[in-house]
């Protein structure tokens, strides 16, 4: 097996860099002995077990039953799938009780807090199968490297830190591209925002939460009432589902419906990990936003109601 370098530095980083990575949530527990594999909560904070069974009598079988897992969607909403839509596995192997896992170059292209947690849940699902003892990710055939480019090497359970109380807190920043009402009401204009957030926090809610703070200058006028709560913000299948209060239903705030909803669903597509969004208050969708927007099903993003920007 090969020695990886810098094991208290990758130790250290991936402690400050993935708090709760085991997020306890609402989930089923597996019993002991039932067979399970990791999947991204809810919230896609955290890995969380997920209840399933490994079939196969040995290694090689086992691997390849764990790697189908992995790659099918799950039926429960709590659960978020591991890979988003793009990323797929093109060929692995097992030698010498490391499992070889090449993607495609999609793989490159997530957050990298959404990257780890992807990372995590991989390596400890495959942990899972008999005489594994680490995993090795590669990128086109090319070894995954770090932001630093240093070669991340061989994965194994050392790599990552179960922290189930109070979390280290990491954060950072990133450049949004939001969407808010122009002066007269009519279309959406598109303002960049820098946010700094708790690497807790998936980069779909805290869109919508910069979105119900409003505008940072006047280019844009606030779409959203600001006394509007985040019930939940969760990623299944490509499609984001975001679950308002009540206060999202005042229309004191409202210029126009349209403006209010593809505010939402164009910001949370452009600067997310979805093709789709489904908009819900407490919990139900199959209304009409004040009486003019269908909730009902989920919706896709539309530019023709964002006003040309000048040049």
């Amino acid at each position: 097996m090969r020695k990886k370098k810098g094991r208290w530095l990758s130790f250290l980083f991936m402690m400050l860099l993935i708090p709760g990575l085991l997020a306890c949530g609402k989930q089923k527990e597996p019993e002991d002995d039932d067979s399970y594999i990791y999947s991204l909560n809810e919230d896609q904070t955290g890995i969380v077990k997920r209840p399933y069974p490994i079939a196969g009598e040995n290694t090689k079988s086992q691997v390849e039953s764990i790697l189908k897992g992995l790659e099918t969607p799950s039926d429960e909403i709590e659960y978020t799938d591991v890979f988003p839509e793009n990323v797929k596995i093109r060929e692995w192997n097992v030698q010498d009780s490391i499992v070889y896992v090449d993607f495609n170059s999609a793989y490159l292209e997530m957050e990298t807090i959404h990257e780890k947690l992807v990372r995590s849940a991989l390596v400890q699902s495959l942990l899972q199968a008999d005489q594994v003892a680490g995993v090795w990710i590669s990128v086109e055939g090319n070894a995954l490297k770090e932001t630093d480019g240093k070669v991340v090497g061989i994965l194994n359970e050392d790599d990552f830190v179960e922290n189930t109380g109070s979390s280290l807190n990491s954060y950072q920043t990133t450049t949004l591209k939001l969407y808010f009402a122009n002066e007269s009401g009519s279309k959406l204009v598109e303002q960049t925002v820098e946010a700094k957030y708790n690497s807790n926090l998936s980069i779909e809610k805290l869109i919508v939460e910069q979105l119900i703070k409003g505008p940072s200058s006047d280019k844009g006028k606030p779409v959203i009432p600001p006394e509007t709560k985040v019930l939940g913000v969760s990623l299944k299948d490509s499609i984001c589902y975001v679950n308002l209060d009540e206060g999202f239903l005042n229309n004191a705030y409202v210029l126009n419906p349209r403006l209010t909803v593809y505010s939402i669903v164009n910001s949370v597509i452009d600067g997310g990990n979805s093709s789709r969004v489904q908009i819900s208050i407490n919990g139900e969708s199959d209304i009409k936003y004040m009486d003019s927007i269908d909730l009902s099903k989920p919706l896709s993003r539309d530019l023709d109601i964002v006003e040309e920007s000048e040049k």
